[in-house]
């Protein structure tokens, strides 16, 4: 399998109901509207839309993964619960890519991937301005964004971690510059973070200083491309996130 299919599917069941509990059945057997991008026996690869939740936080906000491990138990009529395997993570204001395992198996080798930086994961972001570089490497020091915003150091200090990523400059217009990024750490608002640091925020991300607006709730970054091996054949998967899907690129086009 040397690149899944890009095509995605909208798994539409009507307006949902719902049942305190991760793994608890829906009312009525309906389950919310789930873009699945690929599946197989191991893997489940889902799109996140802007502002949902990827896990239970203080807010008790509904959730990407209590919503695919609904549509799993409801598609493969489980009794009980089912397994879904959490591998990795993106801000809830972000949209894109998800890689969520459906074996103990596949969550524990898809970990060790991401532990040994071998995926790789690029963004597509809109920033402010046009940075003076067309392209370069971060390579900052952040604190834990535990107030709500990560603090980024030039050197290391106590409580920091290193955090490294490569950027692009595919264009410019209007004030705005369409930027791909390459993470080589996976750092809490790494991104956010280190472009606001440049003097470039994300277009949308006021907490990171943005006076543009994007879309309510929502900063214009996208999870738009995933490559790593399968965990059970030893494939290369490489996916990109299709056109309709990317706000960003739309955004971009508008412009």
């Amino acid at each position: 399998m040397d690149q899944a299919n890009g095509k995605s599917e909208l798994v539409s069941t009507g307006k949902p109901k719902y049942i305190e509990g991760l793994h608890a059945e829906p009312e009525l057997n309906i389950v919310p509207d789930l873009h699945v991008l690929y599946e197989d026996n191991h893997l489940l690869l889902v799109f996140k839309p802007h502002r949902l939740l990827i896990q239970k936080d203080s807010t008790g906000d509904f959730t990407l993964f209590k919503q695919a491990c609904l549509w799993l138990k409801q598609k493969y009529s489980k009794p009980g619960n089912v397994y879904l395997g959490l591998i990795h993570r993106l801000d809830r204001p972000a949209s894109g890519i998800v890689i969520f395992a459906k074996t103990s198996k596949a969550a524990s080798r898809l970990s060790e991937q991401f532990r040994a930086k071998t995926v790789e994961k690029k963004y597509m972001i809109l920033v402010e301005g046009v940075p003076q570089l067309t392209q370069g490497k971060c390579l900052n020091y952040l604190s834990d964004p535990l107030d709500g915003r990560a603090e980024v150091h030039d050197l290391e200090v106590p409580g920091t971690k290193r955090s490294e990523m490569n950027y692009q400059v595919i264009g410019s217009k209007s004030g705005i510059s369409l930027v791909e990024v390459e993470l080589l750490t996976g750092r809490r608002h790494q991104i956010r973070a280190q472009m606001a640091h440049l003097g470039h925020p994300i277009v949308g991300d006021v907490r990171y200083g943005s006076k543009a607006v994007f879309s309510q709730g929502a900063v214009a970054l996208v999870a738009s491309s995933i490559a790593f091996e399968h965990p059970i054949s030893k494939a290369v998967i490489t996916f990109d996130l299709p056109d309709p899907l990317h706000s960003v690129r739309r955004y971009w086009n508008e412009l």
